[in-house]
């Protein structure tokens, strides 16, 4: 029996890197799931028969999470399919790195509203069903950047320190409903963006991580289970560092 067994997952992001492992890792723990992507149907709709391999009921929507509209149409779509939503993922996110010196307003607006705007957007239109249901969990994927900083990522950096603040809120506004708001921090994982390092920028992240490995998709996904789960039922307004002890 999966630890989400009965549950119906909505994750933005869904198609590669991170929220591609999270949305197997909820397949295989029993969720039904939809997820989003803007890009890739084909890449999409590969993770969406891998995942649904596993059992469960899966379905790739394209939608825009930093597009009101268009997520207030994602969730109507899930509610007509599932009659619920009992877990959000807000996953979606970009960088656009380079010094402020040289950042454009462009690169400013495109990563604020892709990462944090889209936080908004899609807890905005899932809070009403899930206020009727009188539970539910949200979990948002900030970074570790978003806790201390780093250089030519100012735009990244404000998106995910504002995506803790959005999550430490949400959780107090709504908690007596029954409905609990996370955000997880990741620190280096590797995904296709960490696989286009050269071997010396892979290695000096790695000295720099007391665990002394780069996470993976599954060590992220493993943490939203948790947080998605009847295991954590108590847990609320907190920022879950998986980093291998980076952020200490």
């Amino acid at each position: 029996m999966g630890l989400l067994n009965g549950k119906v997952a909505l994750i933005t992001g869904g198609s590669r890197g991170i929220g591609e492992a999270i949305v197997k890792g909820y397949a295989a723990q029993g969720a039904d799931i939809i997820f989003t992507y803007v890009s890739s149907e084909e890449k999409a709709q590969k993770v969406a028969e891998e995942a649904s391999s596993l059992g469960a009921s899966v379905k790739a929507i394209r939608s825009d999470a930093a597009d009101f509209s268009q997520s207030e149409e994602l969730v109507k779509t899930v509610l007509e399919e599932f009659g619920k939503v009992d877990v959000l993922i807000n996953n979606a996110g970009i960088t656009a790195d380079t010094l402020m010196l040289r950042m454009n307003e462009e690169q400013w607006d495109k990563v604020m509203n892709v990462n944090l705007k889209s936080v908004f957007n899609m807890t905005k239109h899932c809070l009403r069903p899930m206020l009727r249901n009188r539970g539910g969990s949200i979990i948002n994927m900030s970074s570790v950047v978003g806790v201390f900083g780093n250089a030519g990522q100012a735009n990244y950096a404000a998106s995910k320190a504002g995506i803790i603040g959005f999550t430490k809120s949400i959780a107090k506004e709504v908690g007596s409903r029954g409905i609990r708001c996370n955000a997880i921090a990741p620190g280096f994982i590797e995904t296709d963006m960490t696989d286009a390092l050269d071997d010396a920028t892979r290695q000096a992240y790695v000295d720099s991580i007391p665990l002394k490995r780069l996470g993976n998709g599954k060590d992220i996904s493993d943490a939203c289970v948790f947080l998605g789960s009847d295991m954590s039922t108590y847990v609320s307004g907190q920022v879950l560092s998986v980093c291998g002890a980076l952020n200490t």
